[in-house]
């Protein structure tokens, strides 16, 4: 049985969230402020989602993992939800998420869920991590910036 539940500092499984960020000193940072949920599986957490305020009606996913033997079984899709329904509780209008431009399942997996991508940011990867990044044999560069609305933004046509 799954269960999403809230995960208080101690318990944070630091191997997950080093999968998503591996930056630990980067992760320390963001996730003093933030939301971290768990999901539960046969008594062990099998993935994990980290949400941090950007503003009040503005959130930012900036982890999720599951472990990779949990990969490819609705396990990031249902964290997701549980994350944005977390932010629509807490009155956000938009959820951002970033994701590097090799990232070409969770790409895949958040516009399924509703995200739009709206904006590159140029060797991000190059500027933050001191090792390059590769996954399926692409070099993890840029860091592709998606939203997802909660609430749609009024739209004034001239």
């Amino acid at each position: 049985m799954q269960t999403i539940i809230n995960l208080a500092p101690e318990h944070y499984p630091w191997d997950l969230l080093l999968l998503a960020d591996p930056s630990r000193e980067l992760v320390e940072d963001y996730i003093k402020v933030s939301i971290v949920l768990g999901l539960q599986n046969a008594g062990e957490i099998a993935g994990v989602i980290v949400v941090t305020p950007l503003s009040p009606t503005s959130w930012e996913i900036k982890n999720l993992a599951t472990r990779p033997k949990h990969q490819g079984k609705g396990l990031g899709t249902t964290l997701l939800k549980e994350a944005l329904k977390a932010c629509a509780e807490r009155g956000a209008s938009e959820v951002w998420i970033g994701t590097g431009n090799s990232s070409i399942k969770q790409l895949k997996l958040y516009q399924k869920i509703g995200f739009r991508m709206v904006a590159i940011d140029r060797d991000f990867f190059m500027r933050n991590y001191n090792e390059p990044i590769f996954e399926d044999g692409i070099q993890c560069r840029d860091m592709i910036r998606l939203v997802h609305y909660l609430q749609e933004p009024q739209r004034h046509v001239p």
